[in-house]
């Protein structure tokens, strides 16, 4: 892999006790770093997505519990770990799907519930809050180096939704292989689909890319096929916010038909993520919770109606690809490949015995 690189903004940040966004519900056309003094402002910025995609929710979630530590009233010991209870139970209900938010809830009460003493909790939420994010920023460099190495130069690459720095806090899953691709001379173009109904795609991936300089364009969700019948597409390349034991994975609403084109066109189909994004828990996807949002997301653009007055919609904020359709799953312990239930519960039992990263599922 080329030397490390850094994404000229910061999405996620806990400066003086405090959780800093970049307020992704802003970008493009205005770049605005926020600050969240309460729970409930974390909470509200994960519901409305100023922070969005699965790895920045679970960081923004830990980080909103190391403030709830910090924020809890002085008195006998045990305030700190019911202020982190209570705020884990508000923070895990704003997203059902993306399976880091728990995960990464579950993670920062465990290490508060060790602790001897209030002082001692305060620290060890705020530590283990940041070694989450430490953690992300190492899986994103190593699923890009991994990522990058299946693509041929010259490749011009299909993607959906938002996946980079925004999405994770480090370099991003899909979006972070596809910039290291860009780097080593592999990825010639980006084919940015614009992921309606909250253009994720037009708003922030081409957002992002800029930043990095790598050319694209924004196409609509309903060009992809097409553009794959007629040979444009080297390979697709999307993240997940939660992958199940079988490797079917929950993304944003509009891959899975990005999947079912690129298999019959032959177009390699790749998914990004990290492990923390598998939940051994959910045997299928047909387990997944699909978060259904707010009907104006698809009544609307930017806040601006599109449909005649008292039109009703539904608005599933994801699909589930199945396993059968997905060539490669990239993790920082490599790219898994099918059968997805033995290559995942490979790569899990080797991380949780800490083997060398890189080397699970081939």
């Amino acid at each position: 892999m080329t030397a490390p690189y850094e994404p000229p903004y910061e999405p996620i940040a806990w400066v003086d006790r405090c959780v800093r966004l970049l307020d992704q519900t802003l970008l493009p056309h205005e770049v605005r770093y926020i600050d969240l003094p309460t729970v409930e402002a974390v909470a509200e910025a994960i519901e409305v997505m100023r922070v969005r995609g699965a790895p920045a929710i679970g960081i923004t979630a830990a980080y909103g519990l190391a403030l709830a530590a910090c924020l809890a009233a002085p008195g006998a010991d045990g305030s700190v770990l019911r202020a982190v209870e209570d705020a884990a139970v508000r923070l895990g209900a704003t997203r059902p799907t993306a399976v880091n938010l728990r995960w990464a809830l579950d993670r920062v009460t465990a290490r508060v519930r060790e602790a001897t003493g209030d002082a001692s909790a305060v620290a060890a939420a705020i530590e283990e809050a940041q070694r989450i994010h430490e953690e992300q920023r190492r899986a994103d460099e190593a699923m890009a180096g991994a990522g990058a190495n299946l693509l041929a130069p010259g490749s011009t690459v299909l993607t959906h939704c938002n996946t980079g720095a925004l999405a994770t806090g480090g370099l991003g899953t899909a979006l972070g292989v596809i910039i290291e691709g860009y780097r080593r001379g592999l990825v010639r173009h980006v084919l940015v689909d614009e992921t309606r109904p909250r253009l994720q795609g037009a708003r922030l991936t081409a957002w992002e890319l800029a930043q990095h300089g790598v050319p694209h364009e924004v196409i609509a969700d309903g060009a992809a096929a097409s553009l794959m019948a007629g040979g444009e597409v080297a390979a697709v390349i999307v993240g997940a916010d939660r992958i199940a034991a079988n490797g079917d994975t929950a993304n944003k609403v509009g891959t899975y038909g990005a999947a079912i084109a690129a298999r019959y066109h032959s177009v390699p189909f790749y998914v990004a993520a990290p492990l923390s994004t598998v939940d051994p828990a959910t045997p299928s996807g047909g387990a997944i919770p699909i978060e259904e949002r707010d009907a104006s997301e698809v009544l609307a653009v930017d806040g601006h109606p599109v449909a005649p007055e008292g039109t009703r919609a539904r608005n599933p904020a994801f699909d589930v690809t199945p396993a059968a359709l997905i060539d490669g799953i990239v993790t920082e312990r490599g790219v898994l490949r099918p059968p997805f239930a033995t290559s995942i519960a490979s790569a899990l039992a080797e991380a949780l015995a800490g083997a060398v990263p890189g080397t699970a599922g081939g």
